[in-house]
């Protein structure tokens, strides 16, 4: 098991952050696109090398967010059409998210099989996230999919915080 710490710096506006090991030594680096169309953020290990890209779909009716893992397409965050709370549906082939992943206290599964979980640190300065894998191939998309995720909560709160009560 090998368990790593995504922490986001507060008032960042680039959307940088690393995520790091126990250790505290840094594994990924993670650059959001600052006021760029469309809204991407892309992951990359120590080398520099692109692991995983977010990106925002532009033109759908509803929010929909396309992850990508080593050039393949791996899930969709897309919210549903809801007249009383925002809802969300996480679609991805062999995969489930298990708990309240809005809340960012979840399991994910692979074909039935528990492959990492994720749990938000609440006493820290900023956003940060536990992510615990077990299964050592799905670490870039458990990554991922932490940073997916806050990307449309994030999204979620830029856009209630500009409509009308």
């Amino acid at each position: 098991m090998k368990q790593l710490y995504l922490k986001q710096k507060v008032f960042s506006l680039s959307g940088k952050f690393t995520v790091k090991d126990k250790d505290e030594k840094d594994v990924y680096y993670v650059e959001g696109s600052f006021m760029r169309i469309p809204k991407t953020f892309t992951i990359m290990n120590t080398a520099g090398d692109k692991v995983a890209l977010i990106t925002k779909k532009m033109f759908s009716f509803l929010p929909k967010f396309l992850v990508e893992v080593n050039g393949q397409d791996v899930l969709t965050i897309k919210k549903e059409l809801s007249f009383l709370k925002a809802r969300y549906t996480i679609d991805a082939a062999g995969m489930e998210v298990h708990g309240n992943w809005w809340d960012m206290d979840f399991q994910v599964y692979q074909d039935g099989e528990n492959v990492g979980e994720v749990s938000k640190e609440w006493l820290s300065w900023g956003d940060s996230y536990k992510i615990q894998v077990l299964k050592e191939e799905m670490e870039t998309v458990m990554i991922a999919l932490v940073v997916a995720i806050d990307c449309v909560k994030a999204d979620q709160a830029a856009a209630s915080s500009v409509m009308p009560d």
